[in-house]
């Protein structure tokens, strides 16, 4: 009798790089956490503009932003100008969308993907029977969630995931709502990124900073 029915821990393929990085190395600091929200709240923005945001020297603000750029979390582009002067470079939040598509976040989703397929052949218990773009992006969100530390518990039928334990749970309480904002804006892009019907409607919380599941829908 296959092993894994209804609720359960959904299955995920990683290579060794996946294996063996951080959890969340990218957003490991609350520094590049407030970097990110500041690009989610406002694109196009400048490493000068990013200091005044968060208080943070311009060198530690470029270290930062060349983090999560290599994340797949921030998308650079050089200014065009039609006046004298250098170029500004202008961040922005990768979101998925054609204007602010980051290659990492792209490739990340396309390896998700054949992930994905592949375990769905030799494991056929674990098929979702959803449509095949909605099977792809429901693996990059969860290949990105297992990346990011949590340990993702999938409905498929309800199309919910249990993040519980949280583990950003021991993280100051003030930065609690920052933390939630930036991962529902993650999550929003890698379904994009991924292409497909599904996008998140709700990140469920509670009193307890440890319990928390999101719901999607088409």
């Amino acid at each position: 009798m296959p092993p894994h029915q209804g609720h359960d821990r959904y299955p995920v393929w990683r290579d060794n790089r996946t294996m063996t990085r951080p959890a969340y190395s990218a957003l490991s600091s609350y520094s590049r956490v407030q970097i990110l929200r500041q690009l989610q709240a406002r694109p196009r923005r400048t490493v000068p503009e990013l200091c005044k945001a968060t208080g943070l020297h311009a060198n530690t603000v470029r270290e930062h932003v060349q983090r999560l750029i290599d994340g797949g979390y921030v998308i650079a582009e050089t200014e065009h100008r039609t006046t004298r002067g250098r170029p500004r470079v202008l961040y922005s939040a990768a979101t998925g969308s054609a204007a602010a598509s980051s290659p990492i976040a792209r490739r990340k989703a396309a390896d998700a993907a054949r992930r994905g397929d592949l375990m769905r052949r030799v494991m056929p218990w674990t098929d979702a029977h959803l449509p095949a773009d909605a099977a792809h992006q429901l693996d990059a969100l969860v290949d990105d969630l297992a990346g990011a530390g949590f340990d993702p518990v999938v409905d498929e039928a309800g199309l919910t995931i249990d993040l519980s334990p949280c583990p950003h749970a021991e993280a100051d309480g003030s930065h609690r709502a920052v933390l939630c904002a930036v991962h529902v804006g993650l999550m929003e892009g890698v379904l994009a990124e991924a292409g497909g019907p599904l996008h998140v409607a709700e990140l469920r919380t509670t009193c307890d900073p440890s319990q928390c599941s999101v719901r999607l829908q088409e």
